[in-house]
């Protein structure tokens, strides 16, 4: 993902938060089957829906299973795609609710002012002065660009500002921190009505 109005062209992807580090990415969620020759659809968290298929077999969380992935094609619920030893709809079903996992090894690095949303996810926010505000919990895209969730202490509802420069003027991924320099007291809570409005004029989205 990238900051301001350009559509990132970097994976867009969450952390396995099972896990104490970032050794593995997830690249999509299996949700369901399609028609009755094992298909399934893939919510792909990739720029490209069909390059979930670029970086070799796939695994599930637990790393127990490979899924080898062929003739992915775009579809507006994500990627319809066929699994190397799923033949029916009764298997494909069965494997609703998969992640589906590579080695972070296998993903090119990110270019300069590119980050992967592994990246920022855990990462401390601190005001422009070094106060600290919370901890990155999540990236959330509803439409018009991404939106950095922020968990402060104290508060029950977390907080979401718009990835811009205007806003986060600074991230320092081997400090372990980025800097947000707004008042946090007047965003709207995640799922509010009001987000796409307040970030509309933002760019193309990444998948969430």
């Amino acid at each position: 993902m990238t900051r301001g109005p350009a559509p990132g062209i970097a994976f867009a992807m969450t952390k396995d938060d099972g896990s104490s580090d970032s050794d593995r990415i997830v690249l999509g969620l299996i949700t369901g089957a399609h028609g009755i020759r094992g298909e399934v659809v893939i919510r792909p968290f990739t720029a490209e829906p069909e390059a979930i298929a670029d970086y070799g077999p796939l695994s599930d969380r637990a790393g127990a299973r490979a899924f080898v992935i062929r003739s992915p094609r775009a579809v507006k619920a994500g990627v319809v795609v066929r699994i190397e030893g799923i033949a029916d709809r009764n298997a494909a079903e069965a494997l609703k609710g998969t992640e589906l996992y590579v080695a972070r090894s296998a993903l090119p690095e990110p270019e300069a002012d590119e980050w992967y949303h592994a990246d920022l996810i855990g990462l401390a926010a601190v005001a422009p002065d070094g106060s600290a505000i919370g901890r990155v919990v999540a990236v959330q895209n509803f439409g018009a660009g991404d939106l950095i969730e922020i968990e402060r202490p104290g508060r029950r509802e977390t907080a979401l500002v718009p990835f811009r420069d205007a806003f986060v003027p600074a991230v320092d991924i081997e400090a372990g921190r980025l800097v947000v320099d707004m008042d946090l007291d007047d965003r709207p809570a995640p799922g509010d009505g009001d987000v796409e409005k307040d970030v509309e004029g933002g760019g193309g989205a990444d998948e969430p």
